[in-house]
């Protein structure tokens, strides 16, 4: 079996790689250089449609700008001819003919427009001259109307407006690809220039309408044209049309974006571009790096009434859409090319591997037994001896693979149970978890009611010593004020101070009292409703929105009454509204205030604000008497402690929830009917049930 099993891989081997280079040879030959030649064709195809494109823009955009210049000849033309025009010209009425002028001015948007003679004096004024001699004038001179472009210097656009030289003033940007040059600004100005001669019944010229319109930051005619060339539907999504005046490599006025909301004016055309079109005077279509990205640019010079190119008219859209749609269309032809390869040589393979496959299959079986491996021959179309000889080896194969699954059973039914003893274990330990919880939130109750009742022993006893004195010495000033009789009224008025404080010393004893045996003290009780009782609170809190700015949020859905004493239940209310007003933080402060049914025991009381919160090594020390979070001088620390022995005497609870930075939540639970009870290790226990109630 040693000797012969490397004879038979040798021999499938070598009849592998002779069939697959047969059958695969073709393909890997064939379909790779077709995809190649299918990129290069799609990809110059494309673009060769998209520079058609922009010729054709350009093209618009130049029929567009000759139709422009047409159009303002065109109005001076109507003007120069109308009977009203004609009418005040022959009357020598210079204000009518100021006033026409100056409408058609404003109303077609022209830069300046006069009324001169051929010299180029105004009319109506001997000192002012339009600007230097042109070849559009003279040939108007001559009675021919005429239109053109021409650039007018610094000293020309102030000799007709100090605004329109201060218009053109435009600072240069630095600009990638520019040609380097030393200029900082561009203060020159594009114009077109329009003459229309006026004649006479004889066909002498009388005068010149000679007008311009400022290209330079003549947002209108670019965005016009724009809207011509590049309308709705005419560009991909995504990209963006624009079009550009350059006076020589300047933008003067474009729509190309240099940021969001921001023209690119000042920016300059690449010196690739300049050299082309400015320089030799030839048109550019191909892509073009525009400021800061790639567009498909078409360009051409424009060539002023001299002949002389003078600037350059610039029709394109950003090239980026139509490269991520190239790209796209690119990938799906690779991916079907390369699934239809992977398709052609999977059947070849399989064609070719159905000749040697009965070989092949006991090999690679034999091989995998050897490394304890479990496969299959499966089904073989060939019916010879080898055929047969595997079809026998995957029976043997098949009795082994039921004793293997019979012992794969067992041991998922193991570990099956192992994890359904893991998950019982989890339970208990959650469990166990929420039971030491509820010892620990016990614990600190019954650690707060030892302090009160501490409290309470210490208070009732200093309260009975305080009481005899006052006893006292009340008995005694009744007995000097009878004595003294009328004597007494020089000092009657002190007299009386003495007593009223002395009352006030019991007062304040009697309350001390309250505090240290509250169910001695209980006050009358009465059915209410705790929802009508918290609006009731929030009357007597309205004076601190003086003091600070909040929002109180209400959510009332209690419906159960309980009985209580209003007052007490009032004091309750108020001293945790309170607490938590001082709590918000100085702006955007909200307390929400909620009631709700307590099962069928009474009713709950939540109090939640966002403030600050208490930290947690505070939170066990908030219910302790004299225990205060606010800043010194701002709060006595007895308004917890006195509510939660309030509650504790009718059986409730207050429970505090808080996390720093989070807010704090206060819930009071309130009996329907109060239970008053003076074993204290029994009330504990009342209120660990309530508690492990409420977190379940």
């Amino acid at each position: 079996m040693g000797l012969i099993q490397p004879a038979i891989d040798a021999i499938r081997s070598r009849l592998r790689r002779k069939l697959l280079a047969l059958v695969l040879f073709p393909i890997l030959l064939i379909v790779p250089v077709a995809l190649l030649l299918s990129l290069w064709w799609g990809t110059r195809f494309t673009y060769d449609q998209l520079f058609f494109k922009v010729t054709t823009d350009l093209s618009v955009a130049h029929d567009v700008f000759q139709r422009v210049r047409h159009d303002y000849l065109s109005r001076l033309a109507l003007l120069g001819e109308s009977y009203a025009f004609r009418s005040a010209l022959g009357e020598g009425d210079p204000q009518a003919v100021r006033q026409q002028l100056a409408r058609l001015e404003q109303n077609a948007g022209f830069s300046w427009l006069w009324l001169t003679d051929s010299s180029g004096q105004r009319w109506g004024d001997g000192n002012d001259r339009v600007s230097r001699p042109s070849p559009l004038r003279s040939a108007a001179a001559q009675g021919e109307a005429v239109s053109g472009v021409e650039i007018f210097s610094a000293e020309d656009l102030r000799a007709i407006s100090e605004q329109l030289a201060s218009t053109v003033r435009l600072p240069l940007l630095e600009t990638p690809r520019a040609r380097p040059t030393t200029r900082q600004v561009e203060d020159r100005g594009m114009m077109i220039r329009v003459i229309y001669p006026l004649r006479d019944e004889d066909g002498k010229v009388l005068a010149l309408l000679d007008g311009g319109v400022l290209l330079n930051r003549n947002f209108d005619f670019v965005d016009g044209i724009r809207d011509l060339v590049y309308g709705e539907g005419s560009l991909l999504e995504g990209s963006l049309g624009t079009v550009t005046v350059f006076l020589d490599d300047v933008r003067i006025s474009t729509n190309v974006p240099l940021r969001a909301g921001e023209r690119a004016l000042g920016t300059r055309v690449s010196d690739q571009v300049r050299t082309q079109v400015l320089d030799e005077g030839r048109h550019w279509i191909d892509r073009a790096f525009v400021v800061n990205d790639w567009y498909i640019s078409g360009y051409e010079p424009i060539v002023d009434s001299r002949g002389k190119r003078v600037g350059i008219l610039y029709a394109g859209y950003l090239e980026a859409p139509y490269r991520r749609a190239l790209f796209g269309g690119l990938a799906l032809l690779i991916g079907l090319f390369i699934v239809l390869m992977l398709l052609a040589s999977s059947l070849a393979v399989w064609g070719a591997r159905s000749i040697f496959r009965p070989v092949e299959a006991i090999s690679q079986v034999v091989a995998a037994t050897r490394r304890g491996e479990q496969r299959r021959i499966g089904a073989i179309a060939s019916q010879d001896e080898l055929g047969e000889l595997a079809r026998q080896f995957d029976a043997m194969l098949d009795l082994l693979q039921q004793q293997h699954q019979r012992i794969e059973q067992a041991a998922n039914e193991l570990e099956h149970k192992v994890e359904e003893r893991t998950a019982e274990l989890r339970r208990s330990n959650e469990e166990l978890r929420q039971t030491i919880q509820v010892l620990r939130r016990t614990r600190q109750q019954l650690v707060v009611a030892e302090k009160l009742a501490a409290l309470g022993e210490l208070t009732a006893g200093v309260a009975h010593e305080i009481n005899n004195p006052t006893a006292v010495m009340l008995g005694n000033l009744e007995n000097i004020i009878e004595e003294l009789g009328d004597a007494a009224a020089p000092v009657r008025e002190d007299l009386d101070l003495v007593i009223e404080q002395v009352y006030r010393i019991q007062d304040i004893v009697n309350r001390l009292l309250q505090y240290a045996r509250p169910d001695a003290y209980a006050g009358y009780l009465s059915y209410v409703d705790v929802n009508e009782q918290v609006q009731a609170c929030l009357r007597l809190v309205e004076h601190l929105h003086k003091q600070q700015q909040f929002d109180i949020q209400l959510n009332l859905q209690a419906s159960a009454g309980i009985e209580i004493n209003v007052q007490e239940l009032q004091q309750v209310l108020v001293n945790l509204l309170v607490n938590a007003i001082h709590a918000l933080p100085e702006t955007n402060g909200v307390v929400r205030v909620c009631t709700r049914d307590w099962e069928q025991r009474g009713v709950v009381v939540e109090v939640q604000d966002n403030g600050h919160g208490i930290p947690p090594e505070k939170l066990d020390q908030v219910f302790n008497p004299f225990f205060t979070t606010k800043a010194q001088g701002e709060g006595t620390g007895l308004g917890l402690s006195v509510s939660y022995g309030l509650v504790r005497r009718y059986g409730g609870l207050i429970t505090v929830d808080s996390a720093e930075g989070a807010g704090t939540t206060f819930a009071v639970y309130l009996l329907a009917v109060p239970e008053f009870h003076e074993d204290e290790e029994m009330l504990v226990e009342q209120l660990a049930a309530v508690v492990e109630e409420g977190d379940a």
